[in-house]
C-alpha cells in the first residue's frame, strides 16, 4: 500500500478505504441540490434575461449547458469512485507526480475565485439586512476599486466566518447542507411567489418578449451563454474525484448526480428567471442580483428573511463547493507542510485578492470576462483528463504509484510534458477573445474568426488539448497488456510510455 512517509502523500490525499465510502445517490443528489441553490445560479439566468433572452430561451439554455457538463462530470467521477482518490492525485496519472500541481494550481485559482465572488455575496447581504433596518445607509457603490466601508467591513465578516467554518473541519458543513437544503427552496419559492402576486400573475412575466429580432442576433448571445453555463461547473466537472472518493458505488454516484444537477439547475434558474422578467415589470428595469432585488423590498422582515436565506445559502455554498477542492489542490503543492485547514486559509486570502465586488459589478463582465475566461483553461484540462483515463489507461491505474516519487507516473522529473503541451495548445486558441474581451488589443487585431472562439472557448479547449494529448501519447507508447486486475497494470511496459517521454 502507499507509503506514509512519502513527499506526496498526506491524510486529506489519501486513498479511501472501502469501508469509509458510504455516499449512497441521495447523498449526491442532496449535495448538488444543495450546491444549485445559490445566488451565482439565479444570477446567471438572471443575467442572460439583461442580455436579452426571453424566460424560455434563458431555462433552455440553462438546462442544455448542465446537461452537457454532466457528462464529463460522470466521466471524471468514475476514478474517484473507483480507486477512492482525489482530483490533485488523479491528476498525477496524466500529468505526473509534479506535473498535477499545473491543473491543480490552474482549478484552485478559479476555486479562489469563486470563494470571492461568493464571501461578497454574503457581505452584501449582511450589509443590505442592515440597511433594512436604517434606510439612511448607502446603496453599495461598485464603481470605485474598494467598497465603502461599512460594506467592506460586512465582507470582512462574512470572510471570517468562513475560515472558521475551516477552522472547525470539512465535518462542520454537513448541518449546514442539511438545513440549507430544507430552507433555501422555501426561501426560493417564497421569491417567486412574491414576484407572480407583485406582477399580477405569471402572464405579464411570460409574455416579456425576446429582444433579439433574428436568429443570428440570438445565437450571438446564445453561444456564449451557453458555455458560461457549462463553465459554471466545469471546476467542479474536474474536482468531482473529491466527492466521489466516498461513493458506495459507481451507479451511487452516477445516479445521484443526474438526478441533481440538471433538474436543480433548471428549476433553480427558472425561479430567476421569473424574478428577474417581474421586476422589470415592477420597477421598470430588470434587476439581475438578487441581493440589490431584495434590498428593494419595503417591508423590513420581508428583506431580513431574504438576506438570511442568502447568508446560508452562500455560507454553506461556498465552504462545500469552493475551499475543499483548492484546499485539496493547495495540499498537493507540498502534502507534508500544507494540510487541509492551510489551504483553506490560502484560499480565502486569495479570495480577497481577486476584487470579487468589481467582477458582479455587471452581468457582462460576469458571463463574459469570468465565467467564459476561466472555462478557456479549465476545457482544456477535462479534455486531457478524460483522454488519458478512457483511452490511454483503460480506466486502469496503480494507486498505490500514484503517492510515489519514482512511480509509474513520474514521467521525466515528474512532469509529462505530453499533457503540458496539449493543456497549452488547447489554451491558445481562446487566447484573442480573452485579449480582446479585456480590452488588451483591438478588434482588427486578430480575423473575426479567430476572436470568435472564445465563445466556444470551453468546447475548443476540451477537444484540442484531448486530441493533441491522445495523438501524442499513442505516437510514444508501445502496446499496453492490462491485466484483468481493476487495480493494476501488470505488464513492464505499463512504465514503458514514462520512460519514452
Amino acid at each position: 500500500m502507499t507509503e506514509h512517509n512519502s513527499s506526496l502523500y498526506n491524510e486529506d490525499l489519501a486513498i479511501v478505504p472501502i469501508e469509509k465510502r458510504t455516499w449512497g445517490t441521495w447523498n449526491y443528489a442532496a449535495l448538488w441540490i444543495s450546491m444549485s441553490l445559490c445566488i451565482p445560479t439565479y444570477t446567471m439566468a438572471s443575467s442572460m434575461i439583461n442580455q436579452g433572452m426571453n424566460w424560455w430561451q434563458a431555462v433552455l439554455t440553462i438546462f442544455v449547458g448542465n446537461a452537457i457538463v454532466l457528462v464529463p462530470m460522470l466521466l471524471n467521477g468514475h476514478a474517484g469512485a473507483k480507486y477512492g482518490i482525489p482530483f490533485p492525485v488523479f491528476a498525477r496519472a496524466s500529468f505526473g507526480t509534479k506535473g498535477a500541481n499545473i491543473p491543480a494550481m490552474l482549478r484552485a485559482i478559479v476555486a479562489c475565485g469563486w470563494f470571492g465572488i461568493q464571501t461578497w455575496i454574503g457581505g452584501e447581504s449582511l450589509y443590505n439586512l442592515l440597511r433594512a433596518w436604517n434606510h439612511s445607509l448607502p446603496e453599495i457603490n461598485n464603481d470605485s476599486l474598494l467598497p465603502q466601508t461599512l460594506p467592506a467591513i460586512c465582507f470582512l465578516i462574512f470572510w471570517l466566518l468562513n475560515m472558521f467554518i475551516v477552522y472547525k473541519g470539512v465535518e462542520s458543513i454537513r448541518k449546514l447542507l442539511q438545513f440549507k437544503a430544507i430552507f433555501l427552496p422555501v426561501a426560493a419559492l417564497a421569491l417567486f411567489f412574491w414576484a407572480v402576486f407583485a406582477a399580477k400573475g405569471l402572464g405579464p412575466i411570460l409574455s416579456q418578449p425576446s429582444k433579439f429580432n433574428d436568429a443570428s442576433s440570438f445565437y450571438k448571445i446564445f453561444i456564449p451563454s451557453l458555455t458560461a453555463v457549462v463553465g459554471f461547473w466545469a471546476t467542479l466537472s474536474l474536482n468531482i474525484p473529491d466527492f466521489t472518493r466516498y461513493a458506495k458505488s459507481q451507479k451511487a454516484q452516477m445516479r445521484g448526480q443526474a438526478i441533481g444537477l440538471p433538474p436543480s439547475m433548471t428549476l433553480f434558474a427558472f425561479v430567476g428567471v421569473v424574478v428577474t422578467s417581474a421586476s422589470a415589470i415592477i420597477y421598470g428595469s430588470p434587476e439581475w442580483d438578487p441581493v440589490r432585488l431584495a434590498g428593494k423590498f419595503e417591508n423590513k422582515l420581508m428583506v431580513s428573511f431574504a438576506m438570511i436565506g442568502i447568508l446560508i445559502s452562500t455560507l454553506a455554498t461556498n465552504i462545500a463547493a469552493n475551499i475543499v477542492s483548492p484546499a485539496n489542490d493547495f495540499s498537493n503543492l507540498s502534502p507534508q507542510k500544507i494540510n487541509f485547514k492551510i489551504g483553506g486559509y490560502i484560499t480565502g486570502i486569495i479570495g480577497v485578492l481577486i476584487f470579487p465586488w468589481k467582477l458582479m459589478a455587471d452581468p457582462n463582465g460576469y458571463i463574459f470576462t469570468w465565467l467564459i475566461a476561466y472555462s478557456s483553461l479549465l476545457g482544456p484540462i477535462g479534455g486531457i483528463l478524460i483522454a488519458d483515463y478512457y483511452f490511454i489507461r483503460k480506466q486502469k491505474l496503480i494507486a498505490e504509484d500514484l503517492y510515489k516519487v519514482n512511480g509509474a507516473y513520474s514521467f521525466r522529473n515528474g512532469f509529462n510534458p505530453i499533457a503540458i503541451l496539449a493543456l497549452l495548445v488547447g489554451i491558445l486558441p481562446n487566447l484573442p477573445g480573452f485579449l480582446l474581451q479585456v480590452k488588451v488589443v483591438s478588434a482588427e487585431a486578430f480575423p473575426i474568426w479567430v476572436s470568435n472562439l472564445y465563445n466556444y472557448a470551453w468546447f475548443v479547449g476540451f477537444f484540442v488539448s484531448g486530441i493533441i494529448y491522445l495523438a501524442l501519447m499513442n505516437s510514444v507508447r508501445e502496446p499496453m497488456a492490462l491485466s484483468q486486475d481493476n487495480n493494476s497494470i501488470s505488464h513492464p511496459s505499463s512504465l514503458t510510455i514514462e520512460n519514452k517521454i
